[in-house]
């Protein structure tokens, strides 16, 4: 199976905070966030493509939807 970049960072995060049982915990913690949070953005981009049709590629769909979102 495929790995998502959520898993990767996670992966990542996770090898370096290992040591250290509280940041480890956060890293968990956000991890399962995101990942909740990337599964919506995959199915939402799905239905887009299927039912609306409003974009031309993939990239203007991402750049419409989160180029501009602030963090």
């Amino acid at each position: 199976m495929k790995q998502t970049a959520v898993e990767w960072l996670y992966n990542n995060l996770k090898s370096h905070f290992e040591h250290d049982g509280d940041l480890l915990e956060v890293v968990q913690f956000s991890f399962e966030q995101a990942k909740e949070m990337e599964k919506e953005q995959i199915k939402n981009a799905w239905l887009n493509s299927l039912t609306k049709g409003d974009y031309n590629s993939a990239d203007e769909y991402y750049n419409e939807t989160y180029k501009n979102t602030k963090q």
